[in-house]
């Protein structure tokens, strides 16, 4: 059973997802179950790679939309994704320095809704997200995007830090927001380029950090010392297009 919200619940329902190649984010999983079908859920699940939690009852009776769960609700992505290289064709077709927004652990799918509208908004070419402790293409994250999903690409990538060095060796820097970091102004944000945006709290991971050629803080002229991660990319965003315009 699926409703509106991207939502598949059911043994069946999900078992057949799973086979048909449906871009299933997560799957929920009674805890302490060994029913047959159900192992079939997980067996299925790990060969392709999908995370599972495991709930008890009274949470997965939350998740479920239907109540009828037998044991099982899986997230379903509500768009499919795009590859890393169509997103490099876009930037060409407009005969533009690639512009990329990688996030890094954002799992708010608000957040994450939020940057992709964003993107499209400062004309970034798509955004890059992790295959793993990440939110995904939800209903939830395309309402968030107010219709920019259907304009904007995303790209789901096992490895975050292999693609990035992928990408410098076509040419892109990387920079990464961080509060410790020299100021967006004292750097030339322009050429191609992939700005990473990490979890709020934790930031940017170690090993993706490492990877980056470029730490960018934000001046913060208030008591609050620290943006939520979408206003954090949409203020760097801009930066990059300012310089891009070559204004100021």
């Amino acid at each position: 059973m699926r409703d509106e919200s991207g939502i598949i619940e059911g043994r069946n329902a999900v078992i057949e997802a799973l086979r048909s190649g449906r871009t299933v984010e997560r799957i929920f999983v009674l805890d302490g179950s060994h029913e047959g079908a159900l192992e079939t859920v997980k067996r299925e699940a790990k060969k392709r790679g999908i995370r599972i939690d495991f709930a008890d009852r009274s949470r997965l009776d939350n998740l479920s939309p239907s109540g009828a769960h037998q044991g099982v609700v899986a997230y379903v992505a509500s768009f499919n994704y795009a590859e890393v290289e169509e997103l490099l064709s876009k930037a060409e077709e407009r005969g533009e320095p690639p512009f990329l927004i990688f996030l890094d652990g954002i799992e708010d799918p608000h957040n994450l809704g939020a940057i992709i509208r964003t993107a499209n908004a400062s004309g970034a070419h798509g955004v890059v997200i992790p295959k793993n402790r990440a939110a995904g293409l939800t209903a939830a994250v395309a309402k968030a995007s107010a219709g920019a999903l259907n304009y904007t690409g995303v790209a789901r990538v096992t490895n975050l830090g292999r693609t990035m060095e992928e990408l410098k060796e076509k040419g892109f820097w990387f920079v990464c927001a961080d509060m410790q970091g020299e100021s967006m102004y004292s750097l030339d944000l322009t050429g191609p380029i992939g700005l990473v945006i990490g979890a709020e709290g934790d930031g940017v991971s170690r090993l993706v950090r490492e990877k980056c050629d470029f730490t960018a803080s934000i001046p913060m002229k208030g008591e609050i010392d620290s943006l939520n991660a979408s206003v954090a990319a949409g203020v760097l965003a801009y930066e990059i297009v300012r310089q891009r315009e070559g204004r100021g």
